[in-house]
């Protein structure tokens, strides 16, 4: 063999054995040691409720979550594919009582018949709001979905929406785009929507009918994140009087053990941190994913849409120690996570803002 044949025999070899290695990689096997429980949280009669939210609401733990409805929700029309549940949960995160779902209605007083997906729960002063993405129109197109905002009250132990508004009218509108994973967070009581992380784009919607929100603040964060688009994930809530926390998400195609070796979309969390008054730069982002034990080994599905490794984080709750969220998991499950907040912040790397537009 021809000294030029064994170069690239040995180059073929190496490649062919690092993407052997690399196709059979364990996301788990080093998990931050922040990362300090995780638990499958069940919700009684819907084995495969995933991607929640949650929230401490009047005193109590409030749960919102997703089913893709089949028999067992023969109640609901058979056109309703996709809807949004609450549930109250203890202390330990046992479900109290039975769930309920929410009737959202269109502002034409039609029900949102074909999908409403991925709720997040906020609270300000016991008001109680749902941000989620729901298809409009008859027919399921990417141009269907936007985000809605509702207010919800409890009466006579029914949740009812006082107040859903379809937000259409923006910046940056685009009528071929889906649209969903809004944060929302509260400054001053004013519900305010970031619309992207990178550049972080604040809106304010009116809330008036109008279906319009305004652009507050606009930066660009100098982030570098190898593992996929920055995506919205958990609303935001005030870590202290300088800081807003929160997790987002993203995703990329790749081969792990997880997949079988088979390439296969891999979502990712990360936390990061933005100043607590305009233009809300972020600060602060996690370097690599948070990865705990369970986010990706455990039970296997059949997708509702295509091969996917999913943790999906949607609600958060600060306490004085800890971090806890919850996330999706493989669009079946739900699951919480509890950090350690001051392990978790020393995680962060700091981020500067970029003055130049790109």
């Amino acid at each position: 063999m021809s000294c030029y044949l064994k170069i690239v025999t040995f180059f073929c070899l190496s490649v062919c054995n690092f993407s052997y290695l690399y196709s059979f990689k364990d996301l788990e096997e080093f998990p931050q040691d922040f990362v300090k429980e995780t638990k499958q949280i069940f919700v009684p009669g819907y084995p495969h409720a995933f991607n929640p939210s949650i929230i401490k609401w009047k005193g109590r733990l409030l749960l919102s979550f997703r089913v893709i409805h089949g028999e067992e929700l023969s109640a609901f029309p058979s056109a309703a594919q996709s809807d949004i549940g609450l549930i109250f949960l203890d202390s330990e995160l046992n479900p109290i009582g039975e769930a309920q779902f929410i009737f959202l209605d269109h502002p034409q007083k039609k029900r949102l018949r074909l999908l409403a997906e991925d709720a997040r729960l906020i609270v300000d002063q016991e008001e109680l709001y749902v941000i989620y993405s729901a298809n409009k129109e008859e027919k399921v197109t990417d141009a269907g979905f936007r985000v809605y905002v509702a207010q919800l009250i409890q009466m006579d132990h029914q949740f009812v929406v006082v107040h859903n508004e379809c937000l259409s009218i923006f910046e940056g509108e685009n009528q071929e785009k889906r649209e969903k994973n809004w944060v929302p967070f509260f400054y001053h009581s004013n519900l305010l929507l970031a619309y992207y992380l990178r550049p972080h784009t604040i809106f304010k919607p009116r809330l008036d009918g109008s279906e319009r929100c305004d652009t507050l603040a606009k930066t660009i964060p100098s982030v570098v994140w190898q593992w996929g688009e920055l995506r919205g994930g958990t609303p935001a809530f005030l870590l202290d009087e300088n800081y807003y926390l929160s997790f987002f998400h993203s995703s990329v195609s790749m081969k792990t053990v997880h997949s079988n070796g088979e390439s296969s979309v891999h979502y990712f969390i990360g936390a990061y941190l933005f100043s607590s008054t305009p233009p809300f730069e972020i600060k602060y982002i996690s370097p690599e994913p948070i990865i705990g034990t369970n986010f990706y080994k455990g039970n296997s599905y059949a997708p509702y849409w295509h091969p996917v490794n999913v943790v999906f984080p949607g609600g958060l709750i600060i306490e004085e120690e800890e971090v806890m969220i919850v996330y999706g998991r493989q669009d079946h499950e739900i699951w919480s996570a509890k950090l350690d907040k001051k392990q978790l912040i020393k995680s962060l790397i700091h981020v500067s803002t970029l003055k130049d537009k790109e």
